[in-house]
């Protein structure tokens, strides 16, 4: 078997792709729209020692395989790899195929793959130092490269698509807005934002709403952007944004809070903590609208610690079912008063965001290297695969803390504008 046909084994015969080989075998179909050209005796070292999506991530993201063509294509026809990865009998299989060399040949991960053994020096899984350290991994990466990936909104949460063709922008002013809107904020009102990333939450609710607004985010990197931004923007005395822990807030008694984004780095341990704190929080009456990445059900793994993304994008990440949240919220006092699934929204999002970095890849390779540029490319492609075929969702649920004779405050129906 030649190594062309060895790499189309792995992603599978049956996804239209061409492959070469730097031994010059080939194989698939010369009419392909992608090409995947290995280039090196480094990928195959990479594909023997962890056969599947890792190792065809790692020679990828080091250089040793090049992919021409559009990578949202590919990983979608090869979806049954990306996705849930071979079977050990197949990647046996492999190995044998390569050889005892490739085996032998000393091929560290690109610098881009988080240790576990670094992780673990930080304390156990998600106390404060090791949280932090997540969070500057995949948010400090820089905010110039942000920008050209994000776009002017600087929002890196699901937006909420109101067309088929609205644009980005249109698309994350409605996401803010449909938050404000089911916070029912109102000019004087209070609002802590947690994880609150570049600041669009407390900005957007500062400027349409005239509320106070009070975001945290454990990006330093993040805090300065936002402060700067808010100052630009005249919204200084309503608006600030904090580099800080969520747990290290100290006021309270705020009308409404959001959390866009946070929950996904929380963990299943720490998430009657999480949500007691936002809880306690609250004035009665007072809402939460949390939004985050969920699992499509209660029985897929919560965590995998070896997969590409745990290891490259989002360390000590983890995802629970939208029915397990809610349980945790109404076991710690709010009562759910509206729930809704935006999966089909972050597909279209992240494809805006791929565009974006495609049409930036030249200065992005050149502000963050090529390896942590291609993390980025092979990382957004696979995920808008993932929402496409429900394989991760992303959920809004609002929750009012009810007030002492168990008023909520919710009109008796929701807004029209809200979908």
């Amino acid at each position: 078997m030649t190594l062309a046909q060895i790499f189309e084994k792995i992603v599978g015969p049956e996804a239209n792709v061409q492959f070469a080989a730097y031994d010059g075998s080939k194989a698939g179909p010369s009419s392909a729209d992608v090409r995947i050209e290995v280039k090196s005796p480094i990928a195959v070292a990479y594909l023997a020692q962890s056969p599947g999506e890792m190792g065809l991530a790692r020679a990828y993201i080091a250089g040793h395989i090049d992919v021409q063509g559009d990578m949202y294509t590919l990983l979608n026809e090869m979806a049954q790899l990306t996705l849930n990865d071979i079977p050990l009998k197949e990647k046996l299989s492999v190995a044998r195929s390569l050889g005892i060399k490739p085996l032998l040949m000393r091929v560290p991960p690109p610098p881009q793959e988080v240790r576990q053994s670094a992780m673990a020096r930080l304390g156990s899984r998600h106390a404060k130092q090791r949280d932090a350290e997540a969070i500057h991994h995949h948010y400090d990466v820089s905010n110039r490269f942000y920008e050209w990936v994000l776009g002017p909104s600087m929002a890196y949460t699901c937006a909420a698509f109101p067309e088929e063709d609205s644009s980005l922008e249109e698309a994350q002013f409605t996401k803010f807005d449909l938050v404000a809107k089911k916070l029912g904020l109102k000019p004087g009102m209070r609002l802590l934002d947690v994880g609150c990333g570049w600041g669009g939450m407390v900005m957007h609710a500062a400027k349409h709403y005239g509320v106070k607004g009070l975001g945290v985010t454990l990006s330093r990197q993040q805090a300065e952007w936002a402060q700067k931004a808010i100052a630009e923007a005249g919204l200084s005395e309503l608006a600030e944004v904090r580099h800080l822990d969520y747990r290290d807030v100290a006021e309270t008694g705020f009308d409404a809070v959001s959390s866009i984004g946070l929950t996904e780095h929380i963990g299943k341990d720490q998430l009657p903590g999480y949500f007691s704190f936002l809880y306690g929080k609250l004035k009665p009456g007072g809402r939460l609208l949390n939004h985050c990445i969920t699992r499509p059900t209660g029985v897929e793994k919560t965590i995998n610690k070896g997969g590409f993304i745990n290891r490259y994008v989002f360390p000590d990440g983890e995802l629970e079912s939208v029915g397990y949240l809610i349980r945790q919220m109404e076991d710690l006092g709010f009562e759910i008063r509206h729930e809704e699934n935006l999966r089909e929204h972050y597909a279209k999002t992240l494809e805006k965001w791929c565009a974006n970095l495609d049409d930036h890849w030249d200065e992005a390779v050149a502000e963050v290297g090529q390896g942590t540029a291609r993390v980025w490319r092979l990382y957004m492609a696979g995920c808008i695969v993932g929402f496409e075929r429900n394989k991760v969702q992303l959920h809004q649920v609002l929750g009012v803390k009810l007030g002492p004779n168990g008023e909520s405050g919710v009109p008796l129906r929701p807004s029209r504008d809200w979908p």
